[in-house]
């Protein structure tokens, strides 16, 4: 059995915390906003929303909507943030000795999503599946990877038993991160387009793969005995 440091109770909510580091009110009502966004570009598209669309739909004002965000695109990013944050945060717990399969599939199990997570995620994948036709959500999505990969490094640095700034632990956080980034473009385009079903089994099976084969370094595999326990 892989055993995480950590009780569930405090697991279930650093799953939601954003990556962005904001103040827990201003973060709640961008991701309120944010929810309704995702939810109009997936019924109405993109280019036939607006942000007087947004903001109705929200119940705020529009100018309450440019005070949070930049453009209408980029109401997506608490979302984005949220289900990568969700990715990333169980990792930071990953013991030494498991391997990224066995760790993540028992964790999940151990510690499950709530449903407004996993309603999050379905919403956020559905928005992933947009993102190779869309620029706009693309840069949003983009940046969120680029936050994703900076909140992986120390995972990576503590795998290798290296410091953060070491080239070898920068470059492997950038290639396993968009490892996983491709991976979850292609999981939500086929997804959602009923190419194909997935479980969490297959999902990580999938992640584990693609990071195995971006980076030469041995990050998804246990380290020595010796070296844990030195």
């Amino acid at each position: 059995m892989v055993k995480s440091s950590g009780d569930g109770a405090g697991a279930k909510k650093a799953r939601s915390r954003p990556l962005d580091g904001a103040g827990d009110r201003l973060a709640d009502a961008r991701m309120a906003v944010s929810r309704h966004a995702v939810t109009l570009f997936l019924a109405r598209g993109v280019s036939a929303t607006s942000g007087d669309d947004i903001a109705a739909a929200a119940g705020v004002s529009t100018r309450t909507v440019w005070r949070y965000f930049r453009s209408k695109e980029s109401c997506v990013e608490p979302m984005l943030a949220a289900s990568a944050y969700r990715f990333i945060a169980p990792l930071r717990r990953w013991p030494l000795h498991a391997t990224f399969e066995d760790f993540l599939l028992e964790d999940f199990a151990e510690v499950p999503p709530t449903p407004q997570d996993l309603a999050d995620d379905a919403l956020s994948m559905g928005l992933i599946s947009l993102v190779r036709d869309e620029p706009a959500l693309r840069a949003s999505w983009l940046m969120v990877c680029g936050q994703a990969e900076q909140a992986f490094v120390p995972v990576v640095a503590r795998r290798l038993d290296l410091p953060v700034d070491e080239f070898r632990v920068s470059l492997s956080a950038a290639t396993a991160m968009a490892a996983a980034r491709v991976v979850h473009e292609e999981v939500a385009v086929t997804a959602v387009t009923g190419v194909r079903t997935y479980t969490v089994e297959d999902v990580v099976r999938l992640l584990g793969k693609a990071i195995r084969a971006s980076t030469a370094e041995p990050i998804c595999d246990p380290r020595p005995r010796r070296a844990f326990l030195a």
